[in-house]
């Protein structure tokens, strides 16, 4: 007998759903059992079984929720390294704004850059971005006829982010739309 134990039908490309033989299975088990063994023998049995399944089970949840957890302090881990590295990226950029990047230190700061990068750590804020209070933090604030909604029109630090969480939010000047009054 070969049985296809494959979950996505390989004709029609959809999932397949398990069948539900498991509890005829079960049942007819149980049955064999009480025709071999005495009444009190097959309850013993049974209630065994079912706690070693219980036991079972509960181990399967636990190494899940072990490995969750790991990977949740990896990730809080990488995160704290990399936000004691803000001030050194905020120094690299102010340097590279006013010409001071050149020779050995530059290769120093693309090094390093790549590195934070492979992490997963990306910049973000760039002038003329609607402003967003989640991941924008207004430092100054002002009126302007040439903005239709508020907009980030100065980057005065920007922000950074790990995959979707914020390390830090990007410090910026906004400007609103006038009001006529």
């Amino acid at each position: 007998m070969i049985r296809d134990n494959r979950k996505i039908d390989p004709e029609t490309g959809e999932v397949r759903r398990p069948e539900p033989e498991e509890p005829q299975q079960a049942q007819e088990e149980q049955e064999q059992v009480s025709q071999i063994l005495s009444g009190a023998e097959a309850d013993l049995l049974l209630e065994r079984t079912a706690d070693l399944q219980r036991v079972q089970a509960e181990y399967t949840n636990y190494r899940r929720r072990v490995e969750r957890d790991r990977v949740v302090v990896k990730e809080q881990a990488v995160a704290g390294a990399l936000t004691e590295l803000l001030p050194v990226l905020d120094d690299i950029g102010r340097a590279r704004d006013h010409g001071e990047l050149t020779g050995g230190f530059a290769k120093v700061a693309e090094s390093l850059e790549a590195a934070v990068a492979k992490l997963g750590l990306s910049s973000f804020g760039q002038k003329g971005d609607p402003f967003d209070p989640t991941v924008h933090e207004a430092l100054m604030h002002s009126y302007s006829p040439d903005v239709t909604e508020p907009t980030c029109i100065e980057v005065l630090q920007p922000g950074y982010r790990m995959g979707e969480r914020v390390l830090r939010p990007a410090r910026v000047a906004v400007a609103e739309p006038e009001t006529e009054e």
